[in-house]
């Protein structure tokens, strides 16, 4: 899959990165049944194109391979997982602890995600191993361009679209990772470059 060079001086110059901790206070509910539901905080970080650049010049960025049906194909993003939180960069660390604070869960593990343009995506769903326990809570942290989460019953359906905007965070809530799946689709219109940041924690999962 080819992709056209990332010009990262493109991005609007925001300042630098800034954890808003009262972006949690006017954060919006949205209930997708009785047991699952998604937090949306506004504008938790603040100066985030400067910290999708920041983590752009990591050098830990991988495009992985699997298989589909009878062929080994490309995943259409890149990623890395800091399997221990207190490896990643410090700004990143400080997020987690943020987080850790409101969500009442100590999270110590980060996958994160890299979709460069409109064509990179994720397929439906459900987090692992968050998905093993009947109910978890997982914060994903968005930077840079708005794109597309959509969240459906795990057995298919119709779907509920949300458009996080850089700096935002959805954090699924309840049963969404047993009965529910999630994915950023592709897109027909161009996009900048977007990363998301999929806290985790160990003891959530009892492991």
């Amino acid at each position: 899959m080819s992709h056209p060079l990332v010009l990262f001086d493109e991005l609007p110059d925001l300042g630098p990165p800034a954890i808003n901790t009262a972006a949690f206070d006017a954060a919006t509910i949205h209930e997708l049944d009785a047991e699952s539901s998604i937090v949306h905080v506004h504008g938790l970080i603040t100066g985030h194109d400067e910290l999708l650049r920041q983590l752009s010049t990591l050098a830990v960025w991988e495009q992985r391979r699997r298989w589909m049906y009878n062929r080994e194909v490309e995943e259409p993003r890149l990623t890395h997982e800091y399997r221990d939180l207190s490896t990643a960069p410090a700004f990143l660390v400080e997020v987690g602890t943020a987080l850790s604070a409101y969500c009442g869960v100590r999270y110590d593990r980060l996958w994160m995600n890299w979709y460069r343009d409109h064509r990179d995506s994720t397929s439906w769903h459900a987090d692992r191993p968050a998905s093993t326990p009947p109910s978890a809570v997982v914060p994903v942290v968005s930077l840079g361009a708005a794109r597309r989460f959509l969240i459906r019953r795990g057995d298919g359906g119709r779907s509920t679209s949300f458009a996080p905007a850089g700096g935002d965070v959805l954090i699924m809530r309840g049963r969404c990772q047993r009965d529910w799946q999630h994915s950023v689709p592709k897109q027909q219109s161009p996009a900048g470059p977007r990363m998301s940041l999929n806290f985790s924690s160990t003891a959530q999962v009892g492991s």
